[in-house]
């Protein structure tokens, strides 16, 4: 199986920012000329033309490898997990994150929505709901959509869920190629009683910063809004995919039953 030539792959992610030739051709420092014949593939692009272009087009770290290696370069940019030795000040940084945000909730997630970290109090809260047992997801967006996990908790659900598919469509958006995005939207649409309008995306997709979640069980209301924290300026694949979500209280019973639920733990 032959890999897509760089030019195709370029005009395609070109086509999906929304730009011009010579909109990508004035903001990259070419001509458009230049960048017709890099498309067309009758010029071949320099690696360094490759780089600048990728980051014109604000193309994530692990598509811009796919780049040069259909353009007959090596990858630029390292994937390296947080455990290994290279990443451990950077752990160190995201575990001194999550454990400020106590008695709150706070999660390291991927652009997939997996958590990879949490801190105790994001696992305090979800035992609460869920009366005292784990969740049976990783995946947050699959735990507020499975009506047998946390989404009979959410009192808000129409309102997190669709805020929710909102960031995944616009991931889906920015990224065609990820294929995994894709897959979790038909998940997420497969549980029962999603509202077909969903699966679009909507004409409408600017999303909020902040995301509000009240959780209910028994007479207990919690209510958070949530604020989402990326890494600048990365250089390294695993950087690139997480983001930190942090959880707040709305309200002083809110605050006052996490202290408590910290204190008793």
């Amino acid at each position: 199986m032959h890999a897509t030539p760089v030019g195709p792959l370029l005009r395609e992610w070109r086509i999906n920012r929304r730009l011009s030739q010579l909109d990508l051709a004035l903001a990259a420092g070419i001509s458009t000329r230049h960048l017709s014949c890099l498309e067309t593939g009758k010029s071949q692009p320099s690696r360094d033309m490759v780089v600048k272009l990728a980051e014109t087009l604000e193309i994530p770290l692990r598509d811009r490898n796919a780049l040069l290696v259909s353009a007959g370069y090596a990858s630029l940019y390292p994937e390296r997990p947080l455990n290994t030795p290279e990443m451990s000040q950077v752990r160190q940084a995201i575990e001194y994150i999550l454990q400020q945000q106590e008695p709150y909730p706070a999660f390291l997630l991927n652009r997939h929505w997996d958590i990879v970290m949490a801190n105790q109090a994001a696992q305090r809260t979800s035992r609460y709901m869920l009366g005292g047992r784990d969740s049976a997801h990783r995946n947050m967006l699959l735990q507020a959509f499975d009506p047998d996990d946390m989404r009979p908790c959410f009192a808000n659900w129409e309102e997190v869920g669709s805020g929710l598919l909102r960031h995944l469509h616009n991931a889906i958006a920015a990224t065609p190629s990820d294929i995994r995005a894709r897959e979790l939207l038909d998940r997420a649409m497969a549980f029962p009683d999603v509202p077909a309008q969903w699966r679009q995306r909507a004409v409408d997709q600017s999303v909020s910063p902040l995301l509000t979640t009240i959780l209910e069980r028994g007479d207990v209301r919690l209510s958070f809004f949530s604020t989402f924290t990326t890494f600048g300026t990365p250089r390294d694949i695993t950087l690139d995919d997480l983001h930190i979500e942090c959880c707040f209280p709305l309200n002083e019973e809110t605050a006052a039953f996490c202290k408590a639920l910290a204190k008793e733990a």
